[in-house]
């Protein structure tokens, strides 16, 4: 597949009333979210069954309704839920096939072009669950499969029963963690990265402030979140408003600056950009070509070195 640099992310469109939600949302408006990325240029959606407990599913397969020109379409299985709304886990074989299923009922699609493991749990099942994946890409369900949050330890037990198309791990200048050993391990692999939260869920859009957060709704997860408490969220916003000054220079957002420094890296592919309307959508599509400088790249390492997550600055 030749992806565009970023895709539409459909997490937050799955709307709230779930433990991972990000509080109400209107479909029309994910609707119209995701055509006008589309008509920006962007080639690509991901999603997961549980986003909204099979919503946003449903949402990106009315969006995508009529479309002549339609995008890969990226989802997820692993995370299950029960008629109370209850999420578990599962990697059975048994239970991969179903949720493959009903993920195809719910696209509305007759293959999906990448499907994902959610997250390795629970670990001990990884190696069933990822023969199972291997057994749907050869009977033509998924056309690639790939996984999602796996250490380089998780991959490498993977790789050796069916090649992995993709790793998408959390990546942002405010959590970097996976340059230490998942980055290197799929650049040494030739197994491909599109990382999420690349502005770490909002904080470095350069819109986000203390009073929003403080007005987030009750059933959004970021009120939970430690990026989005102090002493964090002070460091956070000051590091967003760094990148709203790179990003000024050039006549682009803050959003786009935190976007551009994970593609920096080799080894990432493309930046999933979470969208709930389509005015978000005019604040990241200069992604799809915006690059920093090296010398942007070191003012931003020379801030995240001066101020070390965890650390008031």
């Amino acid at each position: 597949m030749e992806l565009t640099p970023i895709g539409v992310g459909a997490w937050a469109i799955g709307g709230g009333g779930w433990a991972f939600g990000w509080g109400p949302q209107d479909d029309d408006e994910s609707i119209a979210a995701i055509r006008a990325a589309l008509d920006a240029g962007m080639n690509w959606i991901d999603t997961a069954a549980i986003y909204g407990l099979g919503h946003s599913e449903d949402v990106v397969a009315r969006a995508l309704e009529g479309r002549a020109n339609r995008p890969y379409v990226f989802t997820k299985c692993e995370r299950v839920w029960n008629e109370k709304r209850e999420i578990g886990n599962s990697l059975r074989a048994d239970s991969i096939r179903r949720e493959c299923e009903a993920s195809l009922r719910r696209l509305k699609v007759d293959v999906i072009d990448l499907y994902q493991i959610h997250w390795p749990e629970p670990d001990a099942d990884i190696e069933e669950g990822w023969t199972e994946m291997a057994r749907l890409q050869q009977e033509g369900k998924v056309r690639h499969i790939g996984v999602s949050n796996f250490s380089a330890e998780q991959m490498e037990r993977c790789r050796k029963i069916a090649p992995i198309t993709s790793l998408q791990p959390p990546y942002s200048a405010i959590s970097p963690q996976v340059e230490n050993e998942q980055l290197p391990y799929c650049g040494e692999h030739g197994i491909g990265v599109i990382v999420y939260s690349p502005m770490k869920s909002g904080l470095l859009t350069g819109a986000m402030t203390k009073e929003r957060v403080a007005a987030l709704p009750q059933d959004d997860f970021r009120r939970k979140a430690m990026a989005f408490r102090e002493p964090q969220l002070s460091r956070n916003l000051e590091f967003a408003e760094l990148m709203k000054g790179i990003g000024a220079r050039h006549g682009r957002t803050a959003g786009e600056v935190a976007i551009a420094w994970t593609l920096r890296h080799a080894a990432v592919t493309a930046a999933i950009v979470g969208l709930r309307s389509p005015r978000q959508v005019e604040g990241v599509r200069g992604a799809l070509e915006f690059r920093l400088s090296a010398e942007e790249i070191q003012e931003i390492d020379a801030f995240r070195k001066g101020n070390p997550a965890g650390a008031r600055a």
